[in-house]
């Protein structure tokens, strides 16, 4: 009998991290070597909203995150419904809600 091990990470999550924190903008840049994602929460009226998490990815891994949500909102929309977009993305990808007025975060 063979003995095959395999390669698992214990993935742990404490319990501040399970919480979540709420974000419903993100602002996405990009160099040569990296993906950086900020995510941030605007709030009606406010004059300015603060980033709340920032994630940094290498390219591969930006690509592989952009294959898991396309993966992820296909099966929410055939469960779900189709899931409604607005047009509202500036050219640097960044969407603003109509609410919030539309500034720079």
């Amino acid at each position: 009998m063979e003995n095959k091990q395999t390669n698992q990470i214990k993935i742990e999550l404490t319990p501040e991290v399970a919480e979540g924190t709420y974000s419903n903008l993100a602002i996405i840049s990009h160099s040569s070597s990296e993906f950086v994602i900020d995510f941030v929460r605007i709030m009606p009226g406010a004059p300015k909203a603060n980033v709340k998490s920032r994630v940094i990815l290498t390219p591969e891994h930006a690509k592989r995150l952009l294959f898991a949500l396309e993966e992820n909102v296909a099966k929410y929309e055939a469960q779900c419904g189709k899931i409604k977009t607005d047009n509202n993305v500036n050219s640097g990808g960044t969407f603003i809600p109509p609410m919030f007025g539309g500034g720079e975060a």
